[in-house]
C-alpha cells in the first residue's frame, strides 16, 4: 500500500482515509437526517476538514457517498450543499411508497421462511427500542430495516432494491413524520407492525394487503397534515 499526499499537504494512508471518512459519512449523515444541518446548507471541503481535523480527501469521498444517498447536492459551481426536500413530488413519491408497501408485504405473507422471520421479529424489536427511547435517528433506521426484511421475505430482488431506495429517499420526510408527533410516536404504530408481522406469519395475504394500505395511509396523512397546517415554515426549511 502507498500513502498519498492530500491536497491540503497532508499524507493518508487507506486505513486512515477510510475511518475518516466513516466518521464524516456518519457524523453529517446523522445531521442532515436530524435537520441540524437544513436542506440548502453549504458544505464546505475546507471548513468540514477543519472542523473533523482531518484531510480534505476523506471529505471529499465522504460527500460523494451522502450525494449517492440523495442526501447532498453539488451545484453547478461545484459548492455542495444539504440537498432541498422537493414537496412539490411528495404526491408521486407517496403513490410510489404505498404501492412498494403493498407489493412487499403480500409477498412476504405468501412465504414460508422462519429464519427470515426471525430477522424481521428483530428489526420489530428494535423499532419498538427506538420509540420508547424517543430517539428519531434510531427509528428511521430502524423502520427502514424492518420494511427491507419483510421485502427480502417476498423473495422479489428488484421489489427491495427500489423499496429500499424509495425508504432512504425518504429518511428526511420520516423525520418530519415523527417530528408531527414531537418525536413521542404513539404506541399504536408499533403495534401496526406487529398486526403486519402476524398476517405474514399467517399466509393471510389480503389481510397482509390491507395493513399495509392503511400502514402507508396513515403515514401519507400525517405528512400531509403537517404540510397543510404549516406549509409557510416547511417551504421555509426547504429553501434554507
Amino acid at each position: 500500500m502507498t500513502d498519498t499526499t492530500t491536497d491540503d499537504g497532508n499524507v493518508d494512508t487507506p486505513r486512515s482515509r477510510g475511518s475518516g471518512t466513516q466518521t464524516v459519512y456518519n457524523t453529517l449523515r446523522q445531521e442532515i437526517l436530524a435537520m441540524s444541518l437544513p436542506p440548502g446548507s453549504p458544505l464546505d471541503e475546507v471548513r468540514l476538514s477543519e472542523r473533523f481535523g482531518m484531510s480534505r480527501t476523506p471529505v471529499r469521498e465522504a460527500l460523494l457517498r451522502l450525494s449517492s444517498d440523495g442526501l447532498v447536492t453539488t451545484l453547478p459551481n461545484r459548492n455542495t450543499i444539504v440537498a432541498t426536500i422537493d414537496f412539490a413530488s411528495l404526491p408521486t413519491y407517496f403513490d410510489a411508497l404505498t404501492l412498494m408497501y403493498r407489493v412487499t408485504t403480500r409477498a412476504a405473507a405468501g412465504k414460508r421462511n422462519p429464519a427470515a422471520m426471525a430477522v424481521i421479529r428483530q428489526r420489530q424489536t428494535e423499532f419498538e427500542a427506538a420509540v420508547r427511547a424517543q430517539d428519531a435517528y434510531a427509528m428511521i433506521e430502524a423502520n427502514r430495516e424492518f420494511h427491507v426484511a419483510i421485502a427480502e421475505l417476498g423473495g422479489n430482488g428488484y421489489y427491495t432494491t427500489f423499496f429500499a431506495r424509495l425508504l432512504d429517499e425518504g429518511r428526511r420526510i420520516l423525520r418530519l413524520y415523527y417530528s408531527t408527533f414531537d418525536d413521542r410516536l404513539p404506541l399504536q404504530y408499533v403495534r401496526e407492525h406487529e398486526d403486519m408481522i402476524a398476517a405474514i406469519e399467517a399466509g393471510d395475504v389480503e389481510g397482509a394487503d390491507r395493513l399495509a394500505i392503511d400502514h402507508a395511509a396513515q403515514i401519507v396523512r400525517q405528512i400531509q397534515e403537517y404540510v397543510a397546517r404549516d406549509m409557510n415554515n416547511a417551504l421555509a426549511i426547504d429553501k434554507l
